[in-house]
């Protein structure tokens, strides 16, 4: 310090016309740096996907939707298979806690409203009612006992949990038992599925118990899943791998064509 203040003025001009310089440089390298992030694959939270799961809806209160699958090559995404029907929540969907960024517009999810979580999202276990399943995934074979907690304020809030392990006071109030077949007369909704990681955070009243799973019939909305029929089901589990990072998006049409670019999202084959 002492030494920098007995520099001549000279040395002190000079030296404050290279900081400015230097300063310049800065700020024109993080200028150049900031506009090119948002486009940037590798700033994105799922940049090191190389499986997505896209499902499109015509507008945030359509309960209907088209599923593709795609996988990245060369960084480029090329699409796997046909585009198959869903059906998702059945007041529509609206933005859920995922991956993405938080949104700007648009209605958000919270528990009980009857939507689908929107967004990119991770792809948790594979579940079903068999001891094994045809997938790559980590699967858990759901007994009478498993619930997953629906009930906001609870610790285990969008947790699946054994009630034989954390005692039957835990799991009371949950309205989503696992094992549907025995409990509502041989339902076969959760016979296969697995989990859309949407709210890991848990935050209270956001939403829970978010999957994707079989249809009971075709075109039967979700109290905010993802339904689909077996065979599409079965594709999807025996394709989905955890080494390749696999993300969930859903989106209403138009909110897929204006963030197409900034997540790098597959570019959509007009549908048959």
């Amino acid at each position: 310090m002492n030494n920098a203040y007995s520099r001549t003025r000279k040395d002190t001009t000079t030296g404050r016309r290279g900081s400015w310089l230097l300063a310049l440089m800065a700020f024109a390298t993080l200028a150049s740096g900031c506009a090119s992030a948002p486009t940037s694959r590798s700033t994105l939270p799922w940049s090191n996907a190389q499986q997505v799961v896209v499902v499109v809806t015509p507008d945030w209160n359509a309960n209907q939707g088209a599923l593709r699958t795609y996988e990245r090559a060369d960084g480029k995404w090329r699409q796997v298979g046909e585009s198959e029907p869903v059906t998702v929540g059945r007041n529509g969907s609206a933005w859920g806690l995922g991956l993405h960024p938080d949104p700007k517009a648009g209605p958000l999810k919270h528990e009980g409203d009857g939507r689908s979580p929107a967004g990119v999202f991770g792809i948790g276990d594979a579940f079903g009612y068999a001891q094994h399943a045809d997938t790559a995934l980590p699967y858990d074979a759901m007994q009478a006992s498993h619930y997953c907690m629906d009930v906001s304020g609870s610790p285990l809030y969008n947790r699946i949990v054994d009630a034989q392990a954390v005692g039957a006071e835990a799991v009371a109030g949950s309205t989503e038992p696992m094992r549907l077949d025995l409990h509502s007369a041989g339902d076969q909704r959760y016979r296969l599925g697995f989990v859309i990681e949407h709210n890991p955070q848990a935050r209270r009243d956001a939403g829970s118990c978010i999957f994707a799973h079989l249809w009971r019939k075709p075109a039967e909305s979700t109290a905010g899943c993802t339904a689909m029929d077996d065979p599409t089901m079965t594709r999807l589990l025996a394709w989905l791998r955890p080494d390749q990072h696999p993300v969930f998006v859903l989106l209403p049409a138009n909110e897929y064509a204006s963030l197409h670019d900034a997540w790098q999202l597959p570019t959509l084959e007009p549908m048959p």
